[in-house]
């Protein structure tokens, strides 16, 4: 049997013969939405460094506590971008478990992503996916499914894991803050060469082989990306010291490898 045959996730016409960044990610998460290309992918990145599980884990967790951290702040509606495959905690169930009419857009331009949230969504009037570049900001803010949320009034912006996959971030995250209320709240993972973790450069190499190239960023050029933005406490750190749960341990910035903030805009 291939990849293909019998499973229900994947949309006809999918490409794949390149793997994905997203399905790298599921499977690196215990998830079961991958193909084979992708685990071969994910299997060499961790030949490489061992913790790279660790590392997605951390940014899941961290991705969990900030929806948590928005809903305590009053947003009840979020966009979700580049928001990959859904698995246990996404952005919906963590909103929704704290009020049901809370308000999620998904975007992600992995036709098999958006195939396997709208299955998951198709009974949820509250939640939607739909299949976009999230650096056409034009198409994406435009979109007959972003009209579920109202841009007149705050938003929860996630970019989680999102910017190291873009050439040029800065300017696409600005026409997104420019669109957002006074109010909004802006949160994003990157990864970075700062840290030891990540600074193999057989790990770009390794990514270069799927659809989704990487482009680490030092601290000033991650904290850039907040222009318009502040942030709230602890500032810029990395992602699983950022507001750790109670009993969490502190992780050495060395082995987290992702810079993570929360920004209010102005």
């Amino acid at each position: 049997m291939t990849d293909q045959e019998g499973v229900d996730w994947i949309p006809p016409g999918a490409d794949l013969s390149r793997p994905s960044a997203a399905r790298i990610y599921d499977y690196l998460l215990g998830g079961a939405h991958n193909l084979a290309a992708d685990r071969a992918v994910a299997q060499k990145l961790e030949a490489i460094q061992p913790q790279v599980a660790s590392v997605a884990r951390r940014n899941r967790a961290f991705l969990r506590r900030v929806v948590r951290f928005m809903l305590e702040q009053g947003i009840r509606q979020f966009l979700d971008l580049g928001s990959g495959i859904p698995t246990v905690g996404n952005v919906h169930e963590v909103a929704q478990a704290v009020d049901p009419h809370s308000k999620v857009v998904y975007v992600d331009y992995e036709p098999v992503a958006v195939a396997h949230s709208l299955m998951l969504l198709k009974d949820n009037p509250n939640a939607v996916a739909f299949e976009a570049d999230a650096t056409d900001t034009e198409a994406v803010l435009g979109s007959e499914a972003v009209k579920l949320l109202d841009l007149g009034e705050p938003v929860g912006l996630l970019a989680i894991t999102l910017g190291h996959y873009l050439p040029e971030v800065r300017g696409v995250f600005g026409a997104y803050r420019d669109a957002l209320a006074p109010g909004s709240h802006f949160a994003l993972t990157h990864l970075t060469n700062d840290f030891a973790v990540l600074r193999d450069p057989k790990i770009a190499e390794t990514m270069r082989s799927t659809q989704d190239s990487i482009y680490p960023r030092s601290r000033d050029e991650v904290l850039a990306l907040f222009d318009g933005f502040e942030l709230v406490e602890p500032g810029l750190t990395t992602s699983a010291n950022w507001r750790p749960d109670r009993l969490a341990a502190v992780v050495d910035p060395e082995e987290d490898g992702l810079y993570a903030g929360v920004g209010v805009k102005l």
